[in-house]
């Protein structure tokens, strides 16, 4: 609770894809105010760039969406966080089906995240503007014993170690806001979890940062029968 309201809550993504907006001006950056924890205002706000290619997170498009997924599909809209509602148009994939980038477009009218005409979307998603974008590797860390199969091996007594133990993302996408950040600084990055900046392994221009408390996620899909 302590980590909850003194992190700030700061925009990175993991597994990147591009999220291209095809009518918003050609070469302009803007900068929207964000909170820098809407749960602690004494932590203040601060200035995110953005602009016409913006990178999400790849799990937040899907081409061919479940029932309750409310993040991006081909002529849903969704509002990007502390910026403006968009409308998916298309997508662009290789020939195994990958996204490699997904194209909407914008209303400005709602800048904030707001519409004045009152409408709703069902989905908020984070995002990172690609020109300004520090790009930096990432650790996950779970549990070294893999607890679903119990501590020990059942028939060679020997510890059941998990696999996905240790995941190195090399590369993943961070705002502006950390280029100030220092060895053993603490933040959350919004809806992935708290993460903390390696103090052995960072340089002031190459931050290393590493996962400590892992936050779930609202939807999963449905299992496959």
């Amino acid at each position: 609770e302590d980590l909850k309201l003194k992190a700030p809550r700061y925009m990175a993504v993991l597994d990147p894809i591009k999220l291209i907006i095809d009518n918003y001006p050609e070469g302009q950056v803007e900068y929207l105010d964000a909170p820098n924890n809407m749960e602690n205002e004494a932590l203040g706000s601060r200035k995110v760039p953005f602009g016409k290619e913006l990178y999400i997170e790849r799990e937040d498009f899907m081409i061919d969406p479940p029932k309750k997924y409310k993040r991006l599909f081909l002529g849903t809209e969704v509002r990007l966080m502390n910026a403006y509602f968009v409308t998916c148009t298309g997508f662009e994939a290789l020939d195994d089906g990958t996204v490699t980038a997904v194209h909407c477009t914008y209303d400005p009218e709602t800048k904030g995240g707001n519409a004045p005409d009152g409408r709703k979307v069902k989905g908020t998603i984070h995002w990172v503007e690609a020109s300004n974008a520090g790009k930096v590797p990432v650790r996950l860390y779970e549990n070294i014993v893999d607890e679903e199969k119990g501590v020990y091996d059942k028939e060679t007594g020997e510890l059941n170690l998990n696999p996905n133990s240790l995941t190195v993302l090399k590369e993943c996408y961070v705002e502006p806001s950390f280029a100030d950040a220092k060895a053993y600084d603490s933040f959350q990055f919004v809806r992935t979890g708290y993460f903390c900046i390696d103090a052995k392994d960072s340089a002031p221009d190459a931050l290393v940062f590493n996962r400590i408390v892992s936050l779930k996620s609202s939807f999963k899909l449905p299992k496959k029968d």
